[in-house]
This record gives C-alpha cells, structure tokens and sequence, in this order.
C-alpha cells in the first residue's frame, strides 16, 4: 500500500488518478477528505496535515501495512505558529523516521531544484535539510527535484491571470530569475513511471520543461493567454516587503502572497540536465505555452 501526502495538491490529484488506475492501494494523509473529490470513497484516509506530524498516533495509524511513501506536501508560507522550518524540514524527519520504524520499503521525496544549505530563502533551506536526511535514511530512497511546477488552476497561475486584468502585471524586483516550468501532469507521469521502473538503492532525478524563461516572461505569457497582453511593472523589492507585510498584518494568514513566497521568485530553478531527467522516465515534457494554451485562462 501507498501513503500519500499532498493529494488534493496539483501533482497530487494528478498522481492519485494514476496510481488508482493502476490498481494501486493508496492512503491519503489529508485534512479535508472533501478536496478528493469522487476519489475519496477509492482510498483509505487518515485525517492530518504537515502541522499534526509530531502526532505518534497518527503516524502509527498512517504507516499501518504501508511499503511505500510519496510525501508531496509542502508549505510556501508559516502557518502560525508553525514556521516553514518545521513544516517542511522537521515534519519530512518525522514522517521518514515514522517510515523507517514501520518497515516501509521506498520513500518518495518532492525537493526543488536549487535547495541548498546557504539559499537565500528559508523554503529551499527547509528542502535541502529534509533532502539530506531522506538521503541519508536506511529506506532505499527516489528524491525528486522540479523546477517550478504549474497546472491551469493552481494559485500561482491563478494569481498571475488576476493580475492580468491591471494595466501591467506587478511583479517584484527585476523578474530576471530563471526557470524550466514543468506541468503537474508531466511530473505525475514521471513519478507512477518511477514507481515500476526504480530499483533498490537510492535514486535522485532533477524534473525541469523543455524551455528557459524568466520570471517576467512567465507573467507576461499568462496575460497573453488569458486575452490580456499586459507589459509587466517591476517592484522595487523594498516597497514588494513593505507592501506585503502591511497586508498581512491587516488580513493575516488571508493574505494573498507573502514575502516568503515573493523571495522565492528571486531564486532561479534550473538544470544543466535539461529534459533528460523526465525522458528517462518515459516522458517528454510539454512547454508552459502548450499545456495553458489549452485551458480557459479567463
């Protein structure tokens, strides 16, 4: 049996469908069973999230007959009081060291490209020290590390299409950081690919789309699709953290970005691997234009 985490995300939900339909058993880790949506009666469940990891209970109940983990979960921003920190990096220990005193098999890990221990943000620092103990685990091991992951309806398209309907899309600082954007499908594909195919051991795959773009060029391709051709207009990253945080101050956890998440689209997300990573795994990539062409992004 399969444990999942991050199932009603974007790669999450696209992975579900997958495994079912391959006759896989899957358990979804998930707080609202609603979000699975027809899935929900095809699964077994057990209900918690990231925040509820330093749960014994729990954990037992989640690694009960389980040989395989896939932790997709993630948090972009603090979920008061819990701190990205936790969230990403201490709860990954806990679910691996969970894994490792029930015997699992394989755990399946989501990084990002370029984590490292010196990152300037917080979010790649957590993935980089979640990586290292997964690496580092007894349990034979598959690391994936995407570049930025987009799907048709996922926050950070959905923001970008809002910004659209302005005069010029805002975005912070100087929208020069570089990226390989991968859809949610692709990355599902690969990984119910790495699922038949990996062998024992450990195995670390870097997934990036067959096209170079920066920040900038993502925004302004959104606005072309969505029937809105829109120059975008370059925050000074002084007045982007000012901005932000008198926002959240007013409306908390209801903001609609953070700081958190606008550092992180200052840190570039590429590989010198280019496609081979995701072709070895039997798929070939679509570009960013492709895939949202063909959705309504109104």
């Amino acid at each position: 049996m399969i444990l999942l985490t991050g199932a009603t995300g974007s790669i999450g939900s696209r992975l579900l469908n997958r495994l079912i339909d391959d006759g896989q058993q899957v358990r979804c880790l998930v707080r609202e069973p609603r979000k699975l949506g027809d899935r929900r009666v095809d699964v077994q469940i057990t209900m918690g999230d990231l925040r509820e990891l330093s749960d014994p209970y729990m954990l037992r109940q989640a690694m009960r007959g389980i040989d395989t983990v896939i932790h997709l979960a993630a948090s972009i921003r603090d979920q008061p009081p819990y701190r990205v920190e936790e969230l990403n990096g201490l709860a990954t220990v806990r679910l691996l060291e969970a894994a490792e005193r029930a015997g699992v098999k394989r755990f399946i890990f989501f990084s990002a490209l370029n984590a490292s221990a010196v990152q300037r943000t917080r979010f790649f620092r957590a993935k980089w020290t979640a990586e290292q103990a997964v690496a580092k685990s007894k349990i034979d091991s598959t690391i994936f590390r995407p570049s930025i992951v987009f799907d048709h309806s996922d926050p950070w398209i959905t923001l970008l299409r809002r910004f659209s309907f302005l005069p010029r899309i805002p975005i912070s600082g100087s929208g020069k950081s570089r990226y390989q954007p991968v859809w949610a499908e692709d990355v599902a594909r690969a990984v119910q690919h790495s699922l038949k195919t990996d062998g024992p051991g450990d195995h670390v795959y870097e997934l990036a789309g067959p096209e170079m773009i920066t920040y900038a060029g993502m925004s302004e391709l959104v606005g072309r699709l969505a029937g809105r051709p829109r120059p975008v207009i370059r925050i000074p990253l002084q007045l982007v953290w000012l901005g932000l945080t008198a926002i959240h101050k007013l409306v908390g956890e209801n903001a609609f970005a953070t700081w958190q998440e606008a550092e992180l689209m200052r840190v570039s997300m590429t590989t010198s691997r280019g496609t081979s990573d995701l072709e070895e795994l039997g798929v070939q990539p679509r570009t960013m234009q492709d895939v949202l062409s063909e959705g309504q992004l109104l």
